[in-house]
């Protein structure tokens, strides 16, 4: 059996998390909960940033949907028509039709 990445990535993770937790064991309860609150903090700032960004983004695809689509029928104005002659239904040939 051949060691791979995801074998020396998988002890590396299980190790890393050892040194974590003996780490925490070894701390006293006021730097316990000053670590908490330091990550409670934390989680909450990227909370907001996250919820800000879902707006900006949302506010940024409204925007691109209008302003594209007006771009989009002042250059390419008969771009509908197109699309229909390429894609739309097609009438049977007359010779077709009779067989």
């Amino acid at each position: 059996m051949s060691v791979n990445s995801k074998h020396i990535a998988t002890f590396l993770l299980g190790a890393a998390a050892a040194l974590a937790g003996a780490k925490y064991m070894s701390m006293t309860q006021e730097e316990k909960d000053k670590l908490a609150a330091d990550l409670k903090d934390k989680a909450h700032k990227m909370k907001d940033e996250a919820e800000g960004a879902f707006d900006k983004a949302k506010e940024y695809f409204d925007e691109l949907k209008t302003k594209g689509t007006e771009a989009f029928k002042e250059h390419f104005g008969d771009a509908e028509k197109t699309v229909s002659d390429l894609f739309g239904k097609k009438e049977k040939p007359a010779a077709d039709a009779t067989t």
